[in-house]
């Protein structure tokens, strides 16, 4: 079975998303492809900032999110010994230290409204195995499984969107430089307790950073830091001495641990990393978000700067007829690198915030 468009991405989600959303509106062909059968896999870095809401806002799918429900973040507490010792207010012309918007709302949005497009049209269930070229070296095409079946995508465009392990970087032979950030993560959710306000709260234990972040519908992702590659000689240790010391940095959060944290197996661990491609495209491959910028969770920045890839991108795509992708990618790829040395700052000067306990 063949296709052919004019662009097709790879990755469906946020980014790839909303992509695809703004180059149909514009008439363009674009087919979104999805190895999952379901748009709504799980994702944990959900918190928009000041940019991602402004992108959104932009083309008409904010709205859309409020119906469907999002949560806005009224403080910023750093917590000491399970006593809280700072708060941060959010700007009255902001109104919102970070917005938890669940990815399946996201999603919901962004789809919706691409599919009142005729040229938008979607493949779920579909995993890229290689990229065609033709005798110029441009790649041309994709060859994919979609439900057991081959099929050959041709496409003027292929966009990688499909996250930090990103096949088409690889099939693309484009290198990636990783920086290692000496921590992973343990993620964890819960129920939030009962008055629990809409909140980012952070911790400091044995020298690592614990985040709670509040989330729509009546819940509490934990973040831990824990050493990295720790997690597989951490996991032999006993649990309970382990869990206790979350309990006593949230004192109001320890009935709500006890009863949905009980083994190692309630945590998922995250690979801690930052990583830069050496190049953001090459022969007719284009590469956003995660696939070319990877970002810690430090400061929530990742969802918010593949929105702004795909909003960038798709204007530079459609005012220019021949697509001057040097100039995009030089511009973008200087931003990055200040958001990667602000997370970088941000993680070095953490425990400065406790320092006026001393």
């Amino acid at each position: 079975m063949n296709k052919r468009v004019d662009v097709c991405i790879v990755g469906g989600g946020p980014g790839g998303a909303l992509l695809a959303n703004l180059l149909a509106k514009q008439n363009v062909s674009v087919l979104l492809v999805e190895r999952t059968n379901d748009f709504a896999k799980a994702f944990r870095g959900e918190h928009l900032n000041e940019e991602g809401e402004s992108v959104l806002k932009q083309h008409g799918i904010y709205e859309r999110i409020e119906q469907l429900g999002l949560l806005k973040m009224e403080t910023l507490e750093y917590w000491h010994h399970g006593e809280c010792i700072k708060t941060i207010f959010p700007d009255e012309k902001v109104g919102h230290l970070g917005i938890h918007v669940p990815q399946a709302h996201l999603l919901q949005a962004i789809l919706e409204q691409a599919k009142h497009y005729p040229s938008f049209d979607y493949a779920l269930n579909t995993t890229v195995k290689e990229l065609i070229q033709n005798e110029q070296g441009q790649y041309t095409a994709v060859r994919a499984i979609q439900n057991g079946k081959e099929v050959l995508i041709e496409s003027q465009l292929i966009i990688g969107a499909d996250g930090r392990y990103s096949s088409i970087r690889k099939l693309a032979n484009i290198d990636s430089t990783v920086r290692s950030h000496g921590y992973d993560l343990l993620w964890a959710r819960i129920p939030a307790p009962e008055n629990w306000s809409p909140s980012i709260k952070m911790a400091q234990v044995n020298g690592m950073q614990i985040s709670l972040f509040t989330q729509a519908k009546g819940f509490v992702q934990v973040g831990w830091n824990i050493e990295k590659g720790s997690f597989s000689t951490l996991r032999k240790e006993p649990f309970t001495p382990f869990i206790e010391k979350l309990c006593l940095a949230f004192p109001q959060l320890a009935a709500s641990v006890k009863q949905h944290i009980q083994s190692w197996q309630d945590f998922v661990p995250l690979d801690v990393f930052s990583s830069m491609a050496e190049q953001w495209g090459r022969n007719g491959v284009v590469l956003i978000g995660d696939a070319v910028h990877t970002m810690t969770p430090t400061g929530a920045y990742g969802l918010n700067s593949a929105l702004m890839d795909a909003h960038l991108l798709a204007e530079m795509l459609l005012q220019n007829e021949q697509f001057d992708f040097v100039s995009c990618a030089t511009k973008r790829k200087h931003e990055i690198e200040r958001i990667q040395a602000t997370q970088i700052e941000k993680e070095q000067k953490f425990s400065e915030a406790f320092v006026i306990l001393s």
